[in-house]
């Protein structure tokens, strides 16, 4: 991944994966971490060190619940929103969409847009 990629990741990291679990469902470490990779291409890998700190942080504020369940003889721990968890990723793709608004002003500004007044 880009160093610039990481860059951005770091501070949507957390909307990253409750978006993936609201859509989802639930998932495992593995699987949001090839979720990711897949649907950028490739562009953005997502590393076991950066997701389960963040996953347990999660699951400490509430926001995510696991189970376990027994596949092909190992457990799998399985991640899901709770019902806070829910409110909190709609709440945070909210202001991600904001966030991207407001860049786009700065980046591409319409020539009606003035800088300093």
């Amino acid at each position: 991944m880009e160093s610039g990629n990481q860059e951005f990741l770091r501070g949507t990291l957390k909307t990253l994966v409750l978006q993936l679990l609201a859509q989802q469902g639930k998932m495992y470490g593995y699987e949001i971490t090839q979720a990711v990779e897949e649907r950028t291409g490739g562009e953005i890998t997502l590393t076991f060190g950066a997701l389960y700190p963040l996953l347990h942080k999660l699951e400490d504020e509430g926001l995510l619940i696991t189970q376990s369940l027994e596949v092909d003889g190992r457990l799998r721990k399985y991640y899901q929103l709770t019902p806070v968890g829910s409110e909190t990723a709609v709440r945070k793709a909210g202001e991600f969409e904001r966030f991207i608004q407001l860049m786009r002003l700065i980046i591409n500004p319409t020539p009606d847009v003035a800088f300093g007044q």
